[in-house]
């Protein structure tokens, strides 16, 4: 049932193996990029509890020792504190440049450890061991490695990509059902930005996949997987292309900022909102029909996860308020915010050419309903 998706990007190529049992197999994966059978594993709390020893047999299983630091879990991790933290313990464990470092759990560590990766020493080489849903469909692959600031997500940071990635999809039968439907926010994501085959499987499969049929997961993430690959080897450093990933961050981002990275919105949760959002806004710049934010918010409802702004507990800032939150995004050029809209399902492009008064009128609808 694995499955194998090639990163092109010349010199700095890799795989990602997608499938069950990969963490038990890890020793054999890793040990050919070893130049002494040893790595540093960063995780989180939460993920060390459930995987870690299970990751230290697969590992000694091909005779390489680990060792490792358990972060705390969350999205409040990814700031100055905790990378000082790991990037201090990875000197004082006396990492050297041709070890390898592994990033063992979701996005927040997968950031967090690949960007410790890019500074140590000046850079040294990282394996990515995805354990969400989340980081196995888009923050394990591409090389986007960072931390958040007080200013802004993801700010601060570098692009460094990994050696290899192991997708053990075995690991997601361990997920809350909330965190699970997070990762799906970005797995619906591809089909609506490039892939409206993809978003037709997903109307059909979805269900089943959010059950644990292994064979529909593995097919999910290997699509996503797919999708993202070849938009990276286009565009590795977001100069094009690579834009189009963004569908939903930009309204996402805003409402994180809103929400304190708190979990009263997980990332996953905000781009599923951010999508609708954006596809609304699509069809009342005459982009795309009206059916089509329609059948967005209608499967996102169908799977059960949060589609409107109504859904997020707690307060949040007026739509002018949140427009300001968007300015900090990064992608803003020239002063321009850019959006990702679209001119149907799988069909999404990017712009600055967006009045601020349309996107306020959105936000100020979808308000009105909170």
């Amino acid at each position: 049932m694995q499955q194998v998706v090639h990163v092109d990007l010349g010199e700095r190529s890799y795989d990602v193996q997608i499938g069950p049992g990969l963490i038990d197999q890890a020793g054999d994966w890793i040990a050919p990029l070893l130049a002494r059978p040893r790595v540093a594993v960063l995780t989180d709390e939460t993920v060390a509890e459930l995987h870690l020893d299970a990751l230290r047999a697969g590992l000694a299983k091909a005779g390489i020792d680990m060792v490792s630091l358990a972060l705390p879990a969350g999205e409040s991790t990814k700031g100055w504190p905790q990378f000082t933290r790991a990037v201090e313990w990875l000197l004082e464990q006396k990492i050297e440049r041709n070890d390898i470092v592994v990033a063992f759990g979701g996005g927040v560590i997968g950031d967090l450890a690949g960007f410790a990766a890019a500074v140590l020493r000046r850079g040294v080489r990282f394996v990515q061991i995805p354990t969400s849903l989340l980081a196995q469909v888009d923050s394990s692959v591409g090389g986007k490695t960072g931390i958040n600031s007080p200013a802004g997500k993801n700010l601060i940071g570098a692009f460094h990509q990994p050696a290899l990635v192991l997708a053990d999809t075995a690991v997601l039968g361990t997920l809350t059902a909330r965190d699970f439907l997070a990762g799906y926010g970005e797995v619906v994501k591809y089909g609506l930005l490039g892939d409206a085959d993809f978003f037709d499987w997903l109307e059909q499969q979805g269900p089943v996949l959010a059950t644990g049929d292994m064979a529909a997961r593995v097919e999910a993430v290997t699509r996503s997987v797919q999708m993202k690959a070849d938009i990276v080897s286009r565009d590795e450093t977001e100069q094009g292309d690579r834009a189009l990933l963004n569908l939903g961050h930009t309204f996402c981002h805003a409402l994180e900022a809103a929400t304190g990275y708190s979990d009263r919105l997980l990332h996953g949760e905000g781009v599923a909102i951010g999508c609708a959002l954006a596809f609304e806004l699509s069809s009342r710049l005459g982009l795309c029909s009206q059916e089509d934010p329609s059948r967005v918010r209608a499967h996102l409802k169908a799977m059960g996860m949060k589609t409107d702004l109504a859904d997020i507990p707690g307060e949040l800032p007026d739509a002018q308020a949140l427009v300001d939150l968007m300015g900090q995004d990064k992608k803003v050029v020239d002063g321009q915010l850019r959006f990702i809209l679209a001119r149907g399902i799988g069909e999404a492009f990017v712009t600055a050419d967006v009045p601020p008064s349309a996107v306020v009128d959105v936000l100020e609808d979808a308000l009105a309903t909170v």
